[in-house]
């Protein structure tokens, strides 16, 4: 196998226009396992971000969208390729439980000593070295906890607390019409809870309180959007899973 090709940093991004003022940026040269959706809502008052990416390269100086307006910068978890350039945005969210990450993102804490590798690419980043690989700190100007709301102005986005995945994962809801931006505890890919600080109970307990809840579209932390019948596929396949492992909070359901 050949050499990856390498990227330089105005090729590194992609945006791509979805429906409701919803608009995916993304890196496509990270294979899609490692590649984080960033999230775009544009609001009447001001903008969403949900989540930064890896980092590597500037979001604010290589896509114009998130310098437009004013923005807030909403945290899913702190996982180093969720959090990679939070540091840019003034305004920034995330839940209480993982704000000592978000202001020191060591990389023992962000994962990124397992996962942020040459491995991950399928193009190289210009000037990419994993031994160097560090995010910067981003202390957050606002705590998050369940039931707080993001206002976009005409737009808003209920937090839901998803600890599993992460003990600080949230989502974003807005009922109005059933968007969820559901970060990393369910996405139409291989749900993860086994790195630093997942906890399975945790994880199980969250899916069962979310699997009601009325969606229209999904915009997940990675892998393609999806609607309500794959929503609830996807939480039954997991907790099926669980079940069949001996979860206890599932052997009387």
């Amino acid at each position: 196998m050949g050499a990856l090709p390498v990227i330089d940093a105005p090729n590194w991004y992609e945006t791509i226009r979805m429906a409701d003022g919803v608009t995916l940026i993304h890196e496509p040269w990270i294979k899609p396992f490692f590649r984080c959706n960033i999230w775009h809502v544009r609001g009447r008052d001001h903008d969403l971000l949900f989540d930064t990416g890896l980092g590597h390269f500037s979001l604010r100086r290589h896509v114009p969208l998130v310098t437009e307006r004013k923005l807030t910068c909403v945290a899913s978890h702190t996982h180093f390729d969720h959090i990679g350039c939070h540091h840019e945005f003034p305004d920034r969210c995330v839940h209480a439980a993982e704000a000592e990450i978000l202001a020191d993102p060591r990389n023992e804490w962000t994962v990124a000593d397992h996962y942020a590798t040459d491995a991950m690419f399928d193009g190289m980043p210009q000037d990419w070295d994993t031994a160097r690989y560090r995010i910067l700190p981003a202390p957050a100007d606002r705590l998050l906890e369940q039931g707080d709301v993001i206002d976009l102005g005409d737009r808003a986005f209920e937090v839901i607390h998803t600890p599993g995945h992460s003990p600080g994962g949230i989502a974003l809801y807005e009922k109005k019409t059933g968007t969820l931006l559901s970060g990393d505890i369910i996405y139409d890919g291989p749900l993860i809870d086994d790195v630093y600080h997942s906890a399975v109970d945790d994880y199980v307990e969250t899916l069962l309180r979310m699997r009601e809840l009325k969606v229209a579209v999904v915009h997940g932390g990675h892998f393609p959007s999806f609607g309500k019948v794959r929503y609830r596929q996807l939480i039954d396949e997991y907790l099926a899973q669980k079940r069949q492992a001996g979860c206890h909070l599932l052997q009387a359901r």
